[in-house]
């Protein structure tokens, strides 16, 4: 037996936001078989995201900081995970590597903590949204691709 995870970034759809919009990562188990969606929401002060699983419906919520930089404070940033009734149920953290690999390459460690008894496929999407947080605020001048 064997898992088959992959992430996609469609051109626009339905559930799709405008063209240089918010940020948006469809997951798929096995590739083809959509399990979850992740969508940055519009926020002017916080990076806000939503999951929602196959069925569209909102599942959990991400809520970043004001400051989503590690420097100059030299501390990690955390997302907390949500669930729809705001209970905080995990966290996305990209911690801090220390001040010379963080100014001078573009590495990053993010982790993820969630509880044990959450569906698998709710954890594939904060893993997803993981990502998406690392493309959309922590690469330089890179967008996420398709695949």
């Amino acid at each position: 037996m064997s898992a088959d995870l992959s992430k996609v970034r469609p051109g626009r759809g339905a559930f799709q936001p405008p063209a240089g919009g918010p940020g948006e990562m469809e997951v798929q188990a096995p590739p083809g078989t959509p399990i979850a969606h992740v969508y940055q929401n519009c926020s002017f002060c916080y990076p806000y995201f939503s999951i929602y699983d196959s069925r569209k419906q909102n599942v959990l919520n991400i809520a970043g900081p004001f400051c989503t930089t590690s420097m100059p404070c030299k501390c990690d940033v955390e997302f907390e995970v949500k669930s729809t009734n705001g209970v905080v149920v995990g966290k996305i953290t990209k911690q801090f590597s220390g001040a010379l690999k963080e100014l001078f390459t573009d590495a990053d460690v993010f982790g993820v903590t969630f509880p044990l008894d959450m569906d698998v496929r709710m954890k594939a999407a904060l893993i997803a949204a993981a990502m998406l947080i690392d493309f959309l605020f922590f690469e330089e001048g890179k967008k996420p691709t398709t695949n």
